[in-house]
């Protein structure tokens, strides 16, 4: 795995790595086709009912989640590095084309904390994948609320069934 240029600081920034039994060019089309996003992107009974990703430095990462109950939760952000099978790196500081995000409406309506996500994924063994999911926060604050929405939990369950997804054939 490559390494990242960031300083990981255990009291802004959150983060959880596994080793998974898929190559890394099938968890990156998982990550950077919409149709595949919509499959796995969020654990259930939670659902992403919309992608839009322009898989490029200043390009859009936009998501549409629906809560069982049917509210609507979007969030659209921008990609600052995109490494084929390798690392993508987006904000939600930034809109696409690097415009800033208003400061008081990060990420959809509901969530009122910047942050920058990186997913890392390098070749682990014959047909594996050593994958790293790292969100930084801009304040203690973010770190917090974003650790008690289940930041560990949901991720680990969103890239379980990215794993079942791809195992069943993309």
């Amino acid at each position: 795995m490559t390494k990242s240029p960031m300083t990981f600081n255990n009291k802004l920034d959150l983060t959880f790595e596994r080793i998974v039994d898929v190559p890394p060019h099938l968890v990156w089309r998982a990550w950077t086709e919409p149709e595949l996003m919509k499959q796995w992107f969020c654990p259930l009974p939670w659902k992403t009912i919309h992608a839009d990703v322009d898989v490029r430095p200043g390009g859009k990462f936009h998501t549409i989640m629906q809560s069982p109950e049917g509210h609507e939760h979007a969030g659209t952000g921008c990609y600052l590095e995109t490494v084929k099978n390798e690392r993508i790196v987006w904000t939600n500081a930034l809109l696409p084309g690097f415009r800033p995000a208003l400061a008081n409406a990060p990420c959809g309506e509901d969530t009122e904390f910047m942050f920058t996500a990186m997913v890392e994924m390098s070749p682990h063994g014959e047909n594996g994948t050593r994958y790293r999911a790292t969100v930084i926060h801009a304040d203690e604050a973010g770190a917090k609320k974003h650790a008690d929405m289940g930041f560990e939990g949901g991720w680990g369950t969103a890239l379980d069934q990215l794993v079942a997804m791809v195992k069943r054939g993309i």
